[in-house]
């Protein structure tokens, strides 16, 4: 069986760096050590690169099924891996919404065909399928979906009836959007009447606001908190949420987690001038503060964990005035140098870069032998060379859509492999189909 050493790479795992090799063998991880020799292995040298384990993305939008003209397992899964992504797990509403359990498998059959990534899929919620939603088997299947905010097809869950029992009866993580859907629409009606249709985006933060987010992830808490439920809630992105979680108890005993996203953390509302209905959003990217306060609660560990939300839309889509732009954007491509720029920037650290992208993503979700550099581990695996500049532009983007928020800018860190349960799947621009990435298994 072909076994590979990665030799004198600067691993970066469980807040430390260290330089050493780390030997793969039959798609795990075989040995780690300061020098290994294996005249059997094909080396990879790695001196002056930084060897992370693959970022898990817990939470994007594949597209597939139904929208794919968008993005489709087969080509978001190959920006994912060219940004240093080897997992990820997939939201429900796609079309047709993911309701039920044959559509949920559905999914999983045809990520195992088409996905260079590791994969899961949420099982969706409605107002009505709480009987399918608990036949969800909590090994396999990464977490329960509540939209507690708009969202396509019949996903909104605005029942407080429903609510009460989806997080009174769930044994499984919960995960939420949470905007309250009444503030929203009362703050639509007052911009409709002074622009009419002509709304400018730099409503867009008034419009979803503070107040709509903050309604909303207080009541998901207050819920989770009154039935014991394992609560996660998705996309944090005001200050004044904060708030709502501890940093008092380590992860692994925390009942209620939050996420911030790379959108949330990288722009404010002073980008919208530049760069418009590109960085339309749910929940809205919003002020200065908001965007600093979320760094500072990754840091203090309020925030668990870094997804990127990837959503992709045509520009057709996104070129639109106000009310008719489709909200989201791709980023998973370009997440994990994204964080890396602000380790650049001194906000961060490299070591807080992998705990928050692949440590405690594998923590939250108790997935099985995933996101560590650990002997016996899946070797999933990233290297990274921090000083290789390059611009993003439309001809090194991978999404279907074809763009990205990110466009003209030069990032100082670059990918140069990835590896996927020890297949090497992308190489210095390079994708390696051949072999597909697996369905997480999750210790619960």
């Amino acid at each position: 069986m072909k076994k590979t050493l990665i030799k004198n790479a600067r691993i970066v795992n469980e807040g430390k760096t260290v330089e050493g090799d780390v030997l793969i063998s039959g798609g795990r991880i075989e040995k780690i050590a300061s020098s290994i020799s294996d005249p059997g292995a094909e080396e990879i040298p790695a001196e002056g690169l930084y060897l992370f384990p693959g970022a898990i993305d817990d939470q994007v939008h594949f597209r597939d099924p139904g929208l794919t003209h968008k993005g489709d397992l087969s080509s978001e899964s190959r920006a994912a891996v060219a940004g240093g992504v080897t997992s990820f797990m997939d939201m429900p509403n796609t079309i047709p919404n993911t309701l039920t359990q044959e559509l949920l498998e559905e999914k999983y059959k045809s990520a195992a065909a088409k996905s260079l990534a590791n994969y899961s899929f949420f099982m969706g919620a409605s107002n009505d399928n709480l009987v399918e939603v608990l036949k969800t088997d909590a090994q396999t299947v990464c977490g329960i979906k509540i939209f507690m905010g708009s969202s396509t097809g019949n996903m909104l869950v605005d029942n407080t009836k429903t609510l009460e029992q989806l997080f009174s009866s769930s044994p499984m993580l919960i995960a939420t959007h949470c905007e309250d859907e009444g503030t929203i629409r009362a703050n639509m009606e007052t911009f409709r009447s002074r622009y009419g249709e002509d709304v400018p985006m730099e409503a867009h933060p008034l419009i979803r606001s503070e107040e709509a987010c903050y309604l909303s992830s207080s009541l998901a808490v207050a819920l989770a908190k009154k039935h014991r439920t394992r609560l996660h809630i998705l996309h944090i992105s005001t200050a004044k949420e904060l708030s709502l979680f501890d940093n008092t108890i380590p992860l692994k005993e925390k009942r209620i987690t939050a996420e911030a996203c790379i959108h949330h953390l990288w722009f404010d509302d002073g980008d919208y001038d530049r760069l418009g209905t590109k960085i339309k959003w749910n929940p809205a990217i919003k002020t200065r503060h908001d965007r600093e306060a979320l760094l500072e609660g990754l840091l203090d560990n309020r925030l668990d964990i870094v997804a990127t939300d990837h959503a992709p839309h045509t520009l057709e889509e996104k070129n639109q005035s106000y009310f008719k732009a489709a909200s989201g954007g791709p980023l998973v491509q370009h997440s994990l140098v994204a964080m890396l720029e602000l380790v650049h920037q001194k906000k961060l650290t490299m070591e807080k870069v992998a705990e928050k992208m692949s440590h405690a993503v594998a923590d939250c979700f108790r997935i099985s032998n995933r996101g560590y550099l650990r002997e016996g581990y899946a070797a999933d695996l990233v290297l990274v060379n921090d000083n290789d500049p390059w611009k993003v532009d439309s001809g090194n983007i991978l999404a279907k859509c074809g763009w990205s928020p990110f466009e003209g800018m030069t990032f100082r860190s670059k990918v140069t492999h990835t590896f996927v349960n020890g297949n090497l799947v992308y190489h210095n621009g390079k994708l390696n189909p051949a072999v597909m990435g697996q369905r997480l298994a999750f210790n619960r």
